[in-house]
């Protein structure tokens, strides 16, 4: 988990002095690393532009941030046997999210700074709703896939009395005339010297030594070739015997097993893992990985979208703080997760004179000292927190 924090302070001296006090003091203390955080100059514009950016959607913010977590959980799944490389796929313009963050740069050909604040918040907003869009759309797509894969799977998985039974039963073997007709029956490993003294005596109408074993680790599935009428008498009496007759269609299993191997190469269409990519572009036949890809670059984009609002959230809280014209700092701080309450502090105390009520309020009427809320910040403030495990 990644944990810093926006700061933004006036271009004063006393508040430049302070942040000069704070940059020793973190230094030597090592409560947070810190570097300066590049917001370029934006269109103010009128007051109702700076207000859209509190009144942006509702939900948008957290939702960006929620969106990019479902974003990195699919390709997790979908990277299932490569999930230990998922890190090193979910990067913002290319690098690691931690360094896209600590060396921001605004991104102007996609986010213009000569466009009103309005403008670039609906600009946000639409390429959100439309990643949380079409990402619902291929999720469930992908899910469709992976449960009738896994359907499929678990009747090559099951017992003998479930299974698909063509990877040891041939077709060759398998009677089917206008009289004639052949069972497959599951017997038990301790119960084969049963089966080859009593499966004739089942029924009148079984074809002497037409019995067949075929054997996987479990157990055997026994063929015995019968007259068509004796298939009811036949299926009681090795009911009695507790022989289990096996309902089977080898056409039916052939192409449920054909739709398996279908199924398991659109899901492998999903995500292809970076040594089959390589060795695919040099016979340029690369079966790309559709939606690995599609995840990686929107996890991207919403990530960088991300960062640019909580730019332009600092870059107006600081406006309408600081007022006009325009002279802040921001500064990207990485606190150790042990001091933060410390950092807060430093906080509080290096940059009160920016609280307009801390003259007037130290002291309640009956002469008790007032201390700042815990999530109070004398200076403008944003914290971001991400994580990709």
């Amino acid at each position: 988990m990644a944990d810093i924090w926006l700061i933004s302070v006036p271009l004063d001296k006393t508040s430049l002095t302070s942040l000069e006090k704070l940059k020793r003091t973190i230094a030597k203390t090592n409560l947070a690393s810190c570097c300066r955080f590049s917001i370029p100059e934006l269109k103010v514009g009128m007051a109702a532009d700076l207000s859209c950016v509190f009144c942006f959607p509702e939900g948008i913010p957290g939702e960006m941030h929620s969106l990019g977590e479902r974003t990195c959980q699919c390709l997790k799944e979908v990277m299932e046997q490569s999930s230990d490389k998922v890190l090193e796929n979910t990067l913002a313009n290319g690098v690691d999210l931690l360094s896209y963050a600590t060396k921001f740069q605004w991104d102007r050909a996609k986010y213009p700074t000569a466009l009103p604040l309005r403008s670039l918040v609906d600009k946000i907003s639409k390429q959100v709703l439309q990643v949380e869009t079409e990402l619902k759309s291929r999720s469930a797509a992908y899910n469709s896939l992976k449960a009738s894969l896994k359907s499929l799977e678990r009747k090559t998985e099951g017992s003998l009395q479930t299974r698909n039974l063509n990877d040891i039963v041939r077709r060759e073997d398998l009677v089917d005339s206008e009289y004639l007709t052949t069972l497959l029956v599951v017997v038990a490993r301790g119960s084969y010297v049963q089966w080859e003294r009593s499966y004739e005596s089942l029924s009148q109408f079984v074809v002497p030594r037409s019995s067949k074993l075929y054997e996987d680790r479990e157990g055997g599935v026994f063929s015995v070739t019968l007259f068509k009428r004796a298939v009811g008498e036949f299926k009681a009496k090795a009911r009695q015997s507790k022989f289990t007759v096996r309902e089977y269609n080898f056409d039916l299993e052939e192409q449920q097993h054909q739709e398996m191997k279908q199924l398991g190469v659109a899901k492998k269409e999903q995500y292809v893992s970076q040594t089959v990519f390589y060795l695919c572009v040099c016979v340029h036949a690369c079966p790309q990985g559709i939606f690995v890809r599609w995840l990686k670059v929107n996890f991207s984009e919403l990530f960088v979208a991300w960062i640019h609002l909580k730019a332009l959230r600092v870059y107006v809280e600081s406006v309408l703080r600081y007022g006009l014209p325009v002279g802040f700092q921001a500064l990207l701080l990485q606190p150790d997760k042990k001091h933060m309450k410390k950092l807060r502090e430093e906080l509080a105390s290096l940059f009160k004179h920016l609280d307009p009520t801390a003259a007037a309020s130290k002291t309640d009427v009956r002469g008790h000292t007032q201390l700042p809320r815990a999530d109070y910040n004398p200076v403008v403030f944003k914290r971001i927190s991400f994580s990709v495990n």
